[in-house]
C-alpha cells in the first residue's frame, strides 16, 4: 500500500431491497413503528490479516450522531478470505442471533432511544441520511496484542 494511504474495501448490498436511497420499508426504529435490521453487506478487498470487520453506523444528518458508531458499532469475526458477507443482524438488542456476529459498541443514544446494539434509522422520516463505516481490523484476542485498522470504506445506507 502506499504510505498514509488507507486501502480501500469494496462494499456491496447483498440485499436488493438496499439501494442506498431511501430506506427499505420497516427498516427504520420501533420508535417509528419499524422493526429495523442492519443491512446485509459482501465486502471485498478484505486484507489477509484482518480478524474481523467493524461496522459503525452513523446519523451523517444529526451531529451528535454523525460519527464513530453513533448508531452503534456491529462486528463480526473473519478469517482468511478477502471477500465476505456480513449478515444482517436485529436493532435495539444485544442479542444478534448471528455466528460470528457481536455489538463492537451500543448507539450513543439516551432517554427513550437508548438501545444496548444497533440503532435503527429513527429520525421520524425527515431525510437524515444514515450511513455505515466499514473497517476491516486486527482486533486484539490476547492480552499485549495490538489492534490495527487495515482497510476502511464507506457507504450511503439511506434516507428516512
Amino acid at each position: 500500500p502506499v504510505q498514509g494511504v488507507m486501502p480501500k474495501l469494496e462494499v456491496a448490498f447483498a440485499d436488493p431491497a438496499w439501494t442506498g436511497l431511501e430506506l427499505p420499508p420497516g427498516q427504520q426504529c420501533s420508535l417509528q413503528g419499524g422493526k429495523g435490521q442492519t443491512p446485509s453487506l459482501v465486502v471485498g478487498k478484505v486484507p489477509p490479516e484482518a480478524n474481523a470487520i467493524i461496522v459503525e453506523f452513523n446519523d451523517a444528518s444529526y451531529a451528535p450522531l454523525s460519527y464513530d458508531g453513533g448508531h452503534g458499532k456491529i462486528g463480526y469475526w473473519v478469517s482468511g478470505s478477502d471477500r465476505v458477507t456480513l449478515a444482517s443482524v436485529p436493532g435495539e438488542t444485544d442479542h444478534l442471533n448471528v455466528e460470528n456476529a457481536f455489538v463492537e459498541a451500543p448507539a450513543r443514544t439516551t432517554g427513550r432511544y437508548l438501545t444496548p446494539g444497533y440503532l435503527p434509522p429513527c429520525s421520524g422520516g425527515l431525510g437524515n441520511t444514515y450511513t455505515a463505516i466499514v473497517k476491516a481490523v486486527l482486533k486484539p484476542r490476547a492480552q499485549g496484542e495490538v489492534g490495527r485498522l487495515l482497510a476502511e470504506q464507506s457507504v450511503v445506507i439511506g434516507k428516512y
